[in-house]
């Protein structure tokens, strides 16, 4: 079971908060706050593995967006050893670029050992 201890919306904001971080170091000391060193992020159009791989795709998103932030669109919603949450991706003039959910395991001391992400709503039935 997950340590109860570590605040849940905490590490998903951390994990946020990395994406937002152009400087390299920065960003490597909240990836560290929030992932456990072989976690493994994975998004439709990529994937990352361990700190320098989940940096590297935070590098690529500045590159691609620049100046865009990602935001937090919810709560963090919690079971056992899982979350999902909500959030978008927003340009310098209010637009939003993208959205969608993120889904996520926690390892054992609270923090991120996996994160699927999904991008847009959900199809129709």
């Amino acid at each position: 079971m997950t340590d109860t201890s570590i605040d849940v919306t905490t590490i998903v904001d951390d994990y946020l908060a990395a994406w937002n971080e152009r400087d390299d170091q920065r960003r490597g000391e909240l990836i560290e706050r929030a992932w456990t060193p072989d976690g493994r992020l994975i998004d439709p159009p990529f994937e990352g593995e361990g700190y320098d791989g989940i940096s590297q795709m935070a590098a690529v998103m500045h590159e691609h967006y620049a100046g865009h932030r990602f935001e937090r669109t919810s709560g963090v919603d919690l079971h056992h050893d899982h979350l999902r949450f909500a959030w978008q991706l927003v340009g310098p003039d209010g637009a939003v670029a993208v959205a969608g959910i993120d889904v996520a395991d926690l390892a054992p001391d609270g923090r991120l050992a996996r994160v699927v992400g999904f991008f847009g709503d959900l199809p129709a039935r």
